[in-house]
């Protein structure tokens, strides 16, 4: 048997900086190119998507962003892998929705109906909550043509304002607002989608507006081959990479990525560490190594999150000050493909960071001047990552 083919460290950190446009010379003129080349941009926290598109535009900024978003809708925000909201190509929404979202948001409703009933409130209440919030978003537009936030649909609807008891007798009973369950049910469905917020760009008070008729659920073999032009898009921007890290990136049991890598016709390589990674079958070949470059990435940005093993990019020792407790990365230096350090904004504006290891004077110059090309683009606007690491919180304190 013909040895597997190595890629090693060197060669991982070359692909990631060219594939994820940090490289020198591969920056993007357009926010559509920059979510295309990254797959799917974290977007629980809406400060992630502008700066990481903005780290990687030609001209940094997040008008772009914003345009792309609201005015073209060529980059959409959606429930996805792991249930979480990401920001997407457009022309890659229905793969995902198919391969995972509506899995995913089959098993909300489920749970969402098993809840609501608990509180005496059965599907036939439910079902006609639902049609008086879509009405609501469907005569809308006369008056706010760019949707309704959450509290003007809880006006207009009064089931939403009302609470159910969750988890009851149990430790964590509370009461919870049905409109939490029911917007985020109807989002995750594609019913209503997210548009232009209340504010500036790292609001979450969206709009909402109808959305297109949701999907038929697919069929097993619809989801397969959703899962498999997924993979196939993900593979192409991180491979190599493991089934490990494929697993954790999207959710799906270890059966179904490994369908979806047949069906890519992956080919297994040799990673530094002797376990197997995968790429695309035409992927084979070594990359020639850029110029030297820094980047400063937002919390959760794509790069930092990307794969489950990350010690060749993140040294171990530094992952309690750049993680919560739930492992969310924040905000990171990048030197060369590793993770140096971190950095924050103080009230005043000012953008500073903190190097965890020496780099060299190179280096430091490189980083310093990313924090005043952040600084620029930031303006007035103040970030705080929705999840604070350690090393953020020292820095701004």
């Amino acid at each position: 048997m013909p040895a597997r083919p190595v890629l090693d460290d060197d060669q991982r950190r070359i692909r990631l900086a060219r594939r994820h446009l940090l490289a020198p010379g591969t920056a993007a003129d357009r926010a559509e190119q920059v979510v295309d080349a990254l797959v799917a941009v974290h977007a629980t926290d809406p400060a992630t998507v502008f700066l990481a598109v903005a780290a990687r535009l030609a001209a940094p900024g997040t008008a772009d962003t914003e345009r792309a978003l609201y005015a073209d809708a060529t980059v959409l925000r959606r429930h996805g892998m792991r249930k979480t909201l990401f920001a997407v190509p457009a022309d890659l929404a229905p793969a995902l929705y198919a391969s995972t979202t509506a899995k995913a948001a089959a098993a909300e409703r489920a749970r969402l109906l098993k809840d609501f009933a608990a509180s005496g409130r059965d599907a036939a209440w439910t079902a006609a909550a639902e049609a008086a919030v879509l009405d609501a978003l469907g005569t809308a537009p006369t008056e706010s043509p760019e949707g309704l936030t959450g509290s003007q649909l809880s006006e207009l609807v009064p089931q939403l304002r009302e609470t159910i008891d969750y988890g009851a007798g149990t430790s964590y009973q509370a009461a919870q607002p049905v409109g939490m369950r029911l917007l985020r049910l109807l989002g995750m469905e594609g019913a209503m989608v997210r548009r232009r917020p209340i504010g500036g760009w790292t609001s979450s008070r969206h709009r909402w507006v109808p959305g297109p008729p949701v999907p038929a659920a697919p069929t097993g073999a619809e989801r397969a081959a959703a899962q498999a032009e997924l993979a196939r898009h993900w593979l192409a921007s991180y491979g190599p990479a493991t089934e490990d890290d494929l697993v954790w990136w999207t959710g799906w049991g270890v059966r179904e990525v490994r369908a979806a890598l047949g069906a890519c016709a992956a080919a297994e390589v040799e990673l530094a560490d002797g376990r197997a990674g995968f790429v695309l079958p035409d992927d084979l070949a070594p990359l020639p190594e850029p110029e030297p470059w820094a980047a400063l990435l937002p919390a959760l940005d794509p790069t930092t999150m990307g794969w489950k093993h990350r010690d060749w990019y993140l040294d171990p020792a530094h992952r309690s000050e750049l993680a919560d407790r739930s492992g969310n990365l924040g905000p990171t230096v990048w030197w060369n493909g590793r993770v140096i350090g971190g950095w924050a904004q103080r009230p005043d504006g000012e953008v500073v960071f903190d190097l965890l290891t020496d780099p060299g004077p190179e280096a430091r110059t490189a980083v310093t001047d990313r924090a005043a090309a952040l600084r620029t683009v930031l303006a007035d606007t103040r970030v705080t990552p929705r999840f604070r690491t350690p090393l953020e919180r020292r820095l701004t304190s």
